[in-house]
């Protein structure tokens, strides 16, 4: 069985023509809003590319002055990352500008910086199938997670989060601290399963007589060249008992260099784990 992953969702944001002079002021309040930035690319569509990414709005009457608007001039395309994603930037752009819609989200985007139904400044994906469509439109050799199914969720819940935490609730109700929430997060950082372990550059034993451990060397003292990671403590992390992802991980920058970026914010985020 594969290991887990873990997923964050993707949304695909465009900066239209009339709002293009103000990308840089969008692209701030974006970073503020706690979204990563996982692709950027200006580009100006054709009608025919604009007519193909809006074709479930074909047939509408204001399809052709879409698609002339969205031609008119470059854009800014972003794949954009963060829990909950789609949403919160549906939330922050705001609804189709209409007559009423600056009295009801005066601080939305749409508001701020468009200027009518057709010249809303901003496009969000409406959904999860739609940012994965799309994202794959602008940004061709994109790849996309699969989004988890309940079943899948409630799978690694049961298997990874839920008998620690059934471990520290029993804890917790023998000790009966003053503080149980203090307590029991004191707890689960203590007993974090999940705590990565610092690579010293020597290959434990456990790895020597795996079939990963040869390889893994290799892609290591690869890596440490094409991805500059001067600090060799921060080179391997072996994280949430998931050897094989890491592995696949070090592998897929070893031939891929556009992933140095990823692989680095990867090992920064792993270094704010507890």
């Amino acid at each position: 069985m594969d290991p887990p992953r873990i997923y964050v969702q993707r949304t695909l944001a465009l900066i239209k023509p009339d709002a293009f002079d103000k990308r840089e002021e969008i692209e701030d309040i974006i970073l503020k809003s706690g979204f990563i930035v996982l692709q950027r690319r200006k580009l100006q569509l054709s009608p025919e590319q604009c007519s193909d990414f809006y074709a479930d709005q074909y047939g509408k009457i204001f399809f052709p002055n879409l698609t002339a608007f969205m031609s008119s001039g470059p854009i800014i395309a972003l794949t954009l990352a963060r829990e909950n994603a789609i949403a919160h930037w549906k939330t922050l752009i705001g609804p189709v500008l209409s007559n009423k819609t600056r009295e009801t989200h005066p601080e939305c985007l749409r508001a701020k910086y468009g200027t009518s139904e057709l010249q809303n400044a901003l496009h969000g994906s409406e959904s999860f199938r739609a940012a994965e469509r799309e994202i794959k439109f602008i940004f061709p050799n994109s790849v996309i997670e699969p989004f988890p199914s309940k079943g899948a969720t409630e799978e690694y819940l049961s298997k990874h989060v839920n008998p620690t935490l059934l471990r520290g609730l029993t804890e917790l109700c023998k000790h009966k601290p003053l503080n149980p929430c203090v307590w029991l997060a004191d707890w689960l950082m203590k007993n974090n399963p999940s705590k990565p372990q610092i690579y010293d550059g020597v290959i434990a034993e456990e790895n020597k007589s795996s079939k990963y451990g040869l390889i893994h060397q290799q892609l290591f003292e690869n890596s440490k060249q094409k991805l500059n990671i001067k600090e060799t403590k921060y080179c391997l992390l072996w994280t949430c008992g998931d050897k094989k992802f890491f592995l696949d991980l070090i592998m897929f920058c070893n031939f891929n260099p556009c992933s140095v970026f990823l692989f680095n914010l990867y090992l920064s985020l792993l270094m704010m784990c507890p």
